[in-house]
């Protein structure tokens, strides 16, 4: 059924360092969900047993940034909580991605007032957006593979000795 079907004698595989690293990478990635707004909901259907996330790649979310190398910005982000997504983005190990998921989160969504941040790439390197409002589960897995197809262009030494994006927070 695997790679090991394939097999038949003793052999052995020729690859690239790089390709290896990738190819876990993309396929271990490890969400922390930031659910704020109604997008949540959505999110939360993703890794139900309809939909199951965890076929691509992305099997458990954690709710510990340390343990996380993807975080999944769901909802309509305020100034005042900008703050504790940009410290929970920092806590997360290099290297990390982030998807922005929904309209809201990407930018702004309809609401177009002062308390609301205008797009979370203000204060946060985003890798892959999401469009809908909310987006269907669907759409946030299909985000979910082009991330993958995004890392696996990657090589390991990309990330070494990486400086940190500093983004400050705006307000408008």
């Amino acid at each position: 059924m695997g790679l090991e079907s394939k097999l038949t004698s003793d052999g052995y595989l020729t690859t690239k360092l790089d390709a290896v690293i990738a190819w876990a990478r993309k396929g271990s990635l490890w969400p922390m969900p930031m659910g704020i707004s109604c997008c949540a909901i959505e999110m939360m259907s993703a890794v139900d047993p309809k939909y199951d996330m965890s076929r691509f790649g992305s099997e458990v979310m954690r709710f510990t940034p340390r343990q996380c190398d993807l975080i999944i910005v769901a909802g309509t982000v305020t100034y005042k909580m900008a703050h504790v997504v940009r410290r929970i983005y920092d806590q997360m190990p290099d290297p990390k991605w982030v998807i922005a998921m929904g309209a809201c989160t990407s930018s702004g969504g309809m609401y177009r007032s002062y308390p609301v941040v205008q797009g979370i790439d203000q204060f946060l390197p985003v890798d892959v957006y999401t469009a809908g409002c909310p987006p269907r589960p669907e759409n946030l897995i299909n985000a979910l593979m082009e991330l993958q197809k995004k890392i696996d262009g990657t090589r390991a030494r990309d990330f070494q000795d990486k400086k940190l994006v500093d983004l400050s927070i705006s307000n408008n």
